[in-house]
């Protein structure tokens, strides 16, 4: 297994639990997933958390061979819809067929992972997206999860897009 991140901290994490764990054939590089191609891992499986890009599923398509599998959780079109403004790293379930076909790839699964939190009031609404506000802030998100708030809207939507796919 081959563990790749940009971040040098979250490889030198990795690698402490890898040891902790005791596990064996397991690497970690530090690199970005939209940048370094994956056939110089010569990957059986590609699987993606959280971080998915078209970058990530064509270099997926590049270096798994016929029957080979991509598996990843990515952000769902409708995650934090009350913010008014979509991820880049965003898709909806037309969007991935599209791109996974391009890449090669044939959906096994594609499902949808959604929770939709509901509050009684506006602290409780500004309480559930407090560890969020900062990055918000950053993009302009929090100002318009306020407006939400403050005209009635009691919501904060969490989806993710849940995959398997085959190369074909």
């Amino acid at each position: 297994m081959i563990g790749i991140d940009r971040d040098p901290g979250a490889i030198d994490e990795a690698r402490r639990r890898g040891r902790l764990a005791r596990a064996e054939n397991v690497e970690f590089a530090v690199a970005d997933a939209e940048d370094v191609e994956y056939a110089r891992f010569a990957p059986d499986l590609v699987v993606a958390h959280l971080c998915m890009s078209d970058a990530i599923v064509e270099r997926a398509g590049r270096a798994l061979a016929p029957g080979q599998v991509l598996a990843f959780v990515a952000f769902h079109a409708d995650q934090w819809r009350e913010t008014g403004r979509r991820s880049r790293f965003a898709y909806d379930e037309d969007q991935m067929i599209v791109l996974l076909d391009r890449a090669g790839f044939q959906a096994e699964c594609l499902e949808v992972d959604r929770e939709e939190l509901r509050f009684a009031s506006v602290e409780e609404g500004l309480a559930a997206a407090i560890g969020l506000a900062e990055r918000w802030r950053a993009d302009g998100r929090w100002v318009r999860y306020l407006k939400f708030l403050e005209e009635g809207g009691r919501t904060l939507t969490r989806a993710h897009l849940v995959v398997k796919a085959r190369r074909r």
